[in-house]
């Protein structure tokens, strides 16, 4: 078992004490060092190279904030736990900002410490070895897969709900389906309340990523088509689980894993993300090619985008990676697009125009108003946008080689 090295960093001499003596008790931890202020902490760091810095928020030379900007380029393969009294969203957004992989509220049980700091090193562990080159697959299958060229991957995402993300991103999948001539697979991945099933009017008890866990636990399964659903469009479909509770065993990893498998089975992946930030919602957008991220003409929703674009710079995303779509463009609620574009920005890409006529009564029938009604505008709108996308021809437009083998970053890993 590896020896998980951290290092405290409080001014309260107190505070690093029970620190200390807390992790004292766990066999698989060793704290190599204490500091008192941010710029101590920097410069131990940099010498000790801890796995993890348990960093205070408040301190008074140099914040936990200002140090863990700096421990970006001082110590590179430490990983920041904030701990704070203070447990306000605006203190864990800066957090996070600043590079923090976790944040702890004060005062803190011995269990969440130690299950924060096991988790953190674990998935930075696993980071780094999935940046490890790839090495020839020995099965006869995995090579097979191998040879086929990766398909896209694309993340309908929104920082907010209600903006239409699941509608464009199945209209999406239909176009690309019956008009681009692509191998597409559709992946409900709001793991709680998915509604891609009811869009396409799928049976909800039918096979989900639920089925798939117990296989990803024992390893790769060697192929995904048992646990698909075909629509009659033409696309495959990968479901939520039918309970909000399973949500909870699905962890980045396997996500990881599954959308890697379907890009070398399909042309086009396209992935329904969850409205929120977490780990899984984050690996999807690591490994997307173009996040196609809505918007809506609604004071909430712009200003979630203009947080979300912060978050998208921080993570090294290239812009042409993030491409903005406003849906329900022409709606007259007294905001014009220019305003939109001079609050975050950036450009938006493509408008979808509103059509609620169509989209509730295809919603209601669980069929796609691209096929009930492919002439409406709106229709027309999403096949532009596919095309925009995906491409026209045959081929499928390749990402960038730069952009896809850029490292990526995790939410809790803003490096």
């Amino acid at each position: 078992m590896d020896t998980i090295r951290v290092l405290i960093v409080d001014d309260i001499p107190e505070t690093r004490d029970h620190l200390t003596k807390l992790l004292g008790f766990e066999g698989d931890m060793e704290v190599v060092g204490s500091a008192a202020s941010g710029a101590e902490a920097i410069d131990m760091a940099t010498k000790l190279s801890p796995d993890i810095v348990l960093m205070d928020i408040n301190m008074p030379d140099m914040d936990g904030i200002a140090a863990t900007e700096k421990l970006a380029t001082a110590a590179p393969l430490s990983s920041v736990i904030m701990m704070s009294v203070q447990g306000e969203a605006d203190y864990l957004r800066r957090s996070m900002l600043a590079g923090a992989r976790e944040f702890l509220v004060k005062p803190f049980s011995s269990d969440e410490l130690n299950a924060s700091i096991r988790q953190v090193f674990a998935r930075e562990r696993e980071k780094y070895s999935r940046m490890a080159p790839v090495v020839g697959a020995s099965g006869g299958g995995a090579q097979a897969i191998q040879d086929r060229d990766p398909g896209q991957v694309i993340a309908v995402f929104s920082p907010k709900g209600g903006v239409g993300r699941t509608t464009v991103a199945v209209n999406l999948a239909v176009a690309a389906a019956t008009e681009l001539n692509r191998k597409v697979v559709l992946v409900d991945a709001s793991f709680q309340f998915g509604d891609v099933g009811v869009l396409l009017n799928l049976n909800p008890k039918g096979k989900s990523i639920a089925d798939l866990l117990p296989e990803l636990e024992t390893g790769d399964p060697e192929s995904l088509d048992t646990f698909v659903v075909t629509h009659s469009a033409g696309i495959r479909v990968l479901l939520a689980p039918p309970t909000p509770e399973t949500a909870e065993l699905i962890t980045p990893s396997a996500v990881r894993k599954i959308i890697e498998k379907l890009r070398y089975e399909a042309d086009v992946v396209i992935v329904d993300c969850a409205a929120f930030f977490n780990d899984t919602t984050l690996a999807i957008l690591d490994m997307a090619d173009t996040i196609l991220t809505m918007l809506s003409l609604e004071i909430t929703s712009i200003k979630n985008m203009r947080l979300f674009l912060e978050v998208a710079d921080q993570l090294g995303y290239e812009k042409g990676k993030v491409r903005l779509v406003l849906n329900r463009g022409d709606s007259a609620l007294g905001i014009r697009l220019a305003d939109v574009e001079q609050s975050i920005g950036r450009k938006v890409n493509d408008t979808i125009t509103s059509d609620g006529r169509s989209v509730v009564y295809a919603l209601n029938r669980g069929v796609p108003f691209f096929l009930s009604n492919k002439d409406a505008q709106v229709s027309q709108d999403i096949l532009r946008l596919a095309k925009a996308v995906i491409g026209e021809g045959t081929q499928v437009a390749s990402a960038d080689d730069g952009a896809k083998n850029q490292q990526k970053k995790s939410l809790f890993a803003w490096r």
